[in-house]
């Protein structure tokens, strides 16, 4: 029941083409929602064009008026969807929030810091601990969590010696490493 179009535009294509498309798309009332995909080339700002799209389509959730209605729990925008994913799949899979120490790994606009945003709403009520890449003895923190959200975009960075016995442990990474993705966390054990 949904309608998609995607536009495929070279890397080579000018800031002020794309914003131009943008206009054009936020006008058009037979779309609903834009999704531009990141990381944009190095002669376009990211910013200008996440700004430019109407918070109205912004099914990323990038807008900063998204943001904003994200952290002040508003459900009424629009919520980055890798995160509201990982939050929908831990509901419908019996997981309970309410209480319980969540570890979000990764400070990132797409899916660390919305994602802490989310597990700390009303409704989901965890107590949540943002870890990135500067944080100082990460796997002490990883130890104490009861959900831990790997999102830190370092391949299997995260050992199984960081997780404690029960916790459930979402790995949003994707890496590649040769020819073969993995993920924020080694799933083998140490040799």
């Amino acid at each position: 029941g949904m309608n998609g179009k995607s536009i495929r535009l070279p890397a080579s294509t000018s800031e002020e083409a794309l914003l131009l498309l943008i206009d054009t798309l936020n006008n058009d009332p037979t779309v609903h929602g834009i999704l531009v995909q990141l990381p944009l080339p190095k002669q376009i700002s990211e910013q200008k064009v996440i700004r430019r799209i109407s918070p109205a389509k912004d099914v990323d959730g990038f807008h900063p008026f998204n943001v904003g209605k994200l952290f002040t729990g508003d459900a009424d925008g629009f919520a980055p969807c890798t995160p509201a994913g990982v939050l929908r799949m831990l509901k419908v899979s019996g997981i309970e929030t309410a209480g319980k120490h969540a570890v979000v790994i990764g400070r990132s606009d797409i899916v660390g810091k919305p994602m802490a945003a989310l597990l700390v709403q009303k409704g989901a009520d965890a107590t949540v601990t943002l870890c990135h890449s500067r944080t100082r003895d990460i796997a002490a923190f990883c130890r104490e969590a009861d959900i831990l959200v790997a999102a830190l975009g370092l391949p299997q960075f995260v050992k199984g010696d960081w997780v404690k016995r029960g916790a459930v442990v979402i790995d949003v990474g994707i890496n590649r490493v040769g020819d073969k993705l993995v993920g924020d966390v080694d799933y083998l054990p140490a040799a």
